[in-house]
């Protein structure tokens, strides 16, 4: 089973983009977001991933990732998924040996950035950079699948 552990905060300035090396725009929605379980649909340029997530607790989730033509995954976000979609930029950060993923979202969301890191391990320690701010880890207003549905962010 894959396991994700991954740590997000809220991004307090935009100094990631000089220390990013690429960009990437993302299309993503959402076919079921249970808590128990999210089916998510992204499409990133050409290549296109059909992503299953558990339970969060804590830190940590089950996670199933698959790669799928780019037409069905086109098709899934037309008929299969609640609109909005979310549509983001993803920056690649890296800082003191490690990966950050900076999340600028775009249309509704707009305004709100956040900052993901993985991790091999719960108790595993990093610096933080400078752009990060308050810790959202397991605060459920911050996932991914619940942004659309929920207006009392704060960004």
């Amino acid at each position: 089973m894959a396991k994700e552990i991954e740590h997000k905060y809220l991004v307090t300035d935009d100094s990631y983009k000089l220390l990013a090396t690429e960009a990437h725009a993302i299309v993503q929605g959402y076919i079921s977001r249970e808590v128990n379980g999210t089916v998510r649909v992204r499409i990133v340029g050409d290549k296109a991933r059909l992503t299953i997530k558990g339970r969060t607790v804590g830190d940590t989730r089950s996670e199933f990732e698959y790669e799928i033509p780019l037409a069905d995954a086109e098709e899934m976000l037309r008929t299969l998924c609640p609109q909005p979609v979310i549509s983001k930029t993803r920056h690649i950060v890296p800082y003191e040996g490690h990966t950050w993923e900076v999340d600028e979202f775009h249309g509704d969301l707009e305004g709100l950035t956040l900052a993901e890191i993985e991790l091999p391990e719960s108790i595993h320690s990093y610096a933080l950079p400078p752009f990060v701010g308050r810790n959202v880890t397991g605060d459920p207003r911050y996932y991914n699948s619940a942004l659309t549905q929920i207006a009392d962010i704060r960004y």
